[in-house]
């Protein structure tokens, strides 16, 4: 991963405080491509699209404070990015083999 502290993200005290936090989702842009570890922790997932939709309402907060986007227009982009992909439906699941447990 990159050593650059511009990409390094921290845990929130207020879940690191938490013992029944679970963490969902881990994502990277690597290669061209997003890569990420999931757990559908979630009984429904429906849950794990409203997730979703609150990420992309953060994301596009961050946008706003990080790059001076307009927070609604960026909130809009996150949805067309979204619907694009899931028109386009030629997204493939290639699971990377289970690391074994000693290796490096």
């Amino acid at each position: 991963m990159s050593g650059n502290p511009e990409f390094q993200l921290t845990t929130p005290d207020s879940v690191a405080a938490d013992p029944e936090a679970v963490e969902l989702l881990r994502m990277w842009w690597s290669k061209g491509e997003p890569v990420m570890s999931v757990k559908p922790a979630f009984n429904d997932p429906q849950q794990f699209g409203q997730m979703l939709a609150y990420a992309a309402k953060h994301m596009a907060h961050g946008y706003a404070v990080r790059h001076g986007h307009d927070e609604r227009q960026a909130y809009q982009r996150i949805l067309q990015g979204l619907s694009d992909v899931i028109k386009a439906d030629n997204v493939q699941t290639v699971a990377e083999p289970a690391s074994q447990p000693g290796s490096v």
